[in-house]
């Protein structure tokens, strides 16, 4: 039997823009390391705020992906033939912006596409280091291998973050909660609230395995697009490099994570498709926007 939800106290159809430049600033103040102030009473007591709108945000993308679950199985097999399928046909798939990113856009509508993504990275290395805790040995191993790679395996020119901010740097681009849709900001708010809290961890491995299943083909017309603009490969190279890595971190995952999880709980199938499926469905919405900003609906 499903399990009524609870109506929500925030109108999502008018207070989206709102709710997302909140919820960015909660994230990036509780993610930055700070110092202790006298007032951490009065900040706990808002920071407990903040988290029930996160929870009203994230339990209202999964009620809306419910419909999306009827088909789904538990048993192991059939699960990772499922959740490999979302590839080819999980939401936002396929998507015609990125071939006229690719072939068509000038370099201002490219910027703009950047800005908004740079703005709703949610940096994937510590969303990985925060999922990982108390998982079971096979998993944690997998999510530190990821890590690993993420952090250039321990060379500074090889991470993963600084890559995209070199390619930030290159183009000028400055990104700014103010100026960034809210369609980009859930969704690196989405990824926040799923590795912060410890009941949507499964989420967060469901929704970490879906980018890697899906970005490669992204990543690459994305980097397409760039070189056909005359961008360096040194300031492509994070779009470069996932084109290609992605593909053996997605093999990886769905192996060495996703299934011994499955095999071992089936239970655990469902929120880690239910991650997939919210992490998929926030980044088709940002595909829809950008197409609306670029005049291709």
């Amino acid at each position: 039997m499903t399990q009524r939800r609870a109506p929500s106290v925030v109108d999502f159809a008018t207070q989206q823009d709102r709710l997302q430049q909140q919820l960015a600033r909660f994230n990036r103040a509780r993610l930055s390391p700070s110092l202790p102030e006298p007032s951490w009473r009065e900040a706990i007591r808002e920071e407990a705020r903040l988290r029930m709108l996160e929870g009203e945000y994230v339990e209202h993308e999964r009620a809306q992906i419910e419909p999306m679950l009827s088909d789904m199985p538990q048993q192991v097999d059939s699960f990772m033939r499922w959740f490999e399928a979302l590839e080819a046909n999980g939401p936002g798939q396929q998507d015609r912006l990125f071939p006229w990113l690719a072939e068509q856009a000038t370099r201002e509508q490219m910027c703009w596409f950047l800005v908004q993504e740079v703005a709703g990275e949610a940096g994937f290395d510590d969303l990985v280091a925060m999922t990982q805790v108390k998982l079971p040995t096979q998993p944690k191993l997998e999510l530190a291998r990821n890590y690993w790679d993420e952090m250039g395996r321990g060379q500074a020119k090889g991470m993963h973050g600084p890559m995209l901010g070199r390619l930030a740097t290159e183009l000028g681009l400055v990104p700014t909660i103010e100026h960034t849709v809210w369609e980009s900001l859930s969704l690196a708010n989405l990824m926040c609230a799923f590795a912060t809290n410890r009941r949507y961890a499964y989420h967060s491995v469901g929704a970490l395995g879906a980018i890697e299943l899906t970005a490669p083909g992204r990543a690459a017309l994305v980097g397409a697009g760039l070189k056909r603009l005359g961008i360096g490969l040194d300031a492509r190279q994070y779009f470069e490099l996932h084109a290609v890595l992605d593909v053996k971190h997605s093999a990886a995952w769905n192996e060495e994570a996703i299934r011994p999880l499955v095999a071992a709980d089936p239970r655990l199938a469902r929120p880690i498709a239910e991650g997939a499926l919210m992490r998929l469905r926030a980044g088709q919405r940002c595909f829809d926007r950008y197409r609306r900003a670029f005049g291709l609906v």
